[in-house]
């Protein structure tokens, strides 16, 4: 079983819940993201909290463990907090596979504010990294390049960076 995750920018977090899980968390009947007219990307095994926080750390010049965390989104935590049971006939969103959580904009922000000459440097500090391995040097930069690019596209939409998680 793997684990996918899915990068991608949206105004608000209902238009991001109604794209990434579907309709008012309705996730069967959901669409893709392509067929949501996203700009998004799929990250493979780019955890938000760990491998992609430690690249935003990276990039501001500060300790990984002084970042914000990414807030839960889907399932909503205070309406379904995780580990409640779920009623009888009932399937608990938790058990979905699905997950989406929204990117501080302070990560945002630090990404979009990347420079080209800065990539390799933040690419070769990344790749040395031990949760995620990457097929070289050229691939950690590639992945870089695209990170920055969401997050400036975000940035000029005014819009916040989310995540799907799927399971």
């Amino acid at each position: 079983m793997g684990v996918l995750y899915d990068y991608f920018h949206a105004a608000d977090q209902a238009t991001a819940v109604d794209w990434a899980i579907g309709p008012a968390g309705d996730r069967l009947n959901g669409r893709s993201l392509d067929e949501a007219g996203a700009d998004w990307f799929d990250a493979k095994n780019m955890d938000p909290n760990v491998v992609l926080g430690q690249l935003v750390a990276f990039a501001e010049g500060i300790p990984f463990g002084s970042l914000t965390d990414p807030e839960m989104v889907w399932p909503d935590p205070v309406e379904w907090p995780y580990g409640r049971p779920a009623p009888s006939g009932t399937e608990s969103p938790w058990d979905t596979g699905l997950v989406l959580q929204q990117l501080p904009d302070g990560w945002r922000d630090a990404l979009a504010g990347v420079v080209e000459d800065a990539v390799p440097m933040l690419a070769l500090q990344w790749y040395d990294i031990e949760e995620i391995r990457f097929a070289d040097f050229l691939h950690a930069q590639s992945s870089v390049r695209t990170f920055v690019g969401l997050a400036r596209r975000a940035r000029a939409a005014r819009a916040s960076l989310y995540c799907r998680c799927v399971v």
